[in-house]
């Protein structure tokens, strides 16, 4: 008992207590990879985020906190991605398609002239990082008649940063954001203090039961609580035959109709005791730690455990298949924790 218990606590987030910050700056100068450039600028915009935020910097949490950055821009605060202009404007055309705007519109757009004599199309093949697209990008739809209503929606970049967090997830957690800013959050994203804020944010600022923080680097490629999430469908899968991708996704976003993982717990309503709507109320917990606490959550694992005749993995990493204009090769999401892990590994042992 007292060994699940300490387990459990493992993976929770660890509040932070009264902590020296010069301390915690020293010990990421020790923590940092030998090859960073200025070691006290990433050392202090850590520490600020962990101050900020509350949130303990243990040496497990810096050292997730560098083996994330790391895997994702190897401390560069703007990374360079090849072939960014073209990955662009392909994705660009995708969305307008999707959109139903015409590609004869889009065309004309981007040959109007902007501001230092270049067409936007032009200066969008030209780009080499994703910060410079969406600064481009914003000043071509502020730069248009109607831009923003007509073609707001196709900014491409939907994460930036040292650690590639997500600007919708920024944008939904500034309310405590330290920093005085002049622009935007999206801009905030794409400097090294406020990619950093955020991504600590994505990747600490919430509790969860896991035993180790692999589970920590799935969730932060694929959501919240995915690796949870994805072993209560193993459990679902185990007990009534079902055969769910390991997903996470517990429900699809702005569902009505029940997917896959509803209607495979649905099936259990009688032996459960429990009612469509009290099963679909219970899913939507599923980015809340809440759900642990729920008669589904418990009886699915009941269920399972006692049809294994041992306790099932209440974490596992989730079958996602990463996709991004940038990704040119087959990557998942087991892939990516396993990377950032190793990462880690090493960190800790620095």
């Amino acid at each position: 008992m007292l060994l699940a218990l300490l387990q459990g606590c493992a993976g929770r987030r660890e509040e932070a207590p009264e902590v020296d910050p010069a301390q915690v700056r020293a010990q990421l100068m020790r923590l940092l990879p030998a090859s960073v450039k200025d070691r006290q600028g990433w050392a202090e915009d850590i520490q600020v985020a962990f101050t900020a935020q509350g949130i303990a910097p243990s040496r497990s949490n810096l050292c997730a906190v560098l083996a994330v950055t790391e895997q994702e821009s190897t401390f560069t605060a703007d990374p360079q991605v090849p072939n960014l202009g073209r990955i662009a404007r392909e994705e660009i055309d995708r969305r307008a398609a999707r959109l139903h705007i015409p590609r004869l519109l889009v065309d004309g757009a981007l040959a109007t002239p902007s501001a230092n004599g270049q067409s936007y199309q032009q200066r969008l093949l030209a780009v080499r990082s994703e910060k410079q697209l969406s600064a481009l990008f914003d000043d071509f739809i502020a730069g248009l008649p109607l831009g923003d209503k007509l073609l707001g929606g196709l900014n491409p970049v939907r994460t930036g940063g040292p650690m590639q967090v997500s600007i919708d997830f920024a944008e939904r957690h500034a309310k405590d954001y330290p920093y005085q800013r002049q622009g935007t959050i999206r801009q905030e994203v794409f400097s090294r203090r406020g990619g950093l804020y955020f991504g600590i944010a994505h990747l600490l600022g919430y509790p969860a039961n896991y035993e180790r923080p692999l589970y920590r680097f799935a969730d932060f490629n694929a959501g919240w609580y995915a690796s949870r999430n994805a072993a209560f469908q193993a459990a679902l899968n185990s007990v009534t035959g079902a055969e769910l991708a390991l997903d996470g996704d517990l429900i699809a976003p702005g569902a009505i109709l029940p997917g896959t993982t509803e209607r495979a717990a649905r099936s259990l309503g009688v032996k459960l005791g429990l009612r469509n709507p009290q099963i679909r109320s219970q899913l939507e917990l599923e980015n809340s730690l809440a759900l642990e606490d729920s008669a589904l959550y418990r009886g699915v694992f009941a269920l399972a455990d006692a049809k294994a005749g041992k306790p099932l993995p209440r974490a596992v990493l989730p079958g996602i298949v990463l996709k991004s204009p940038k990704i040119t090769r087959k990557l998942t999401t087991a892939w990516f924790a396993g990377r950032v892990d190793e990462r880690y590994q090493r960190c800790m042992t620095r």
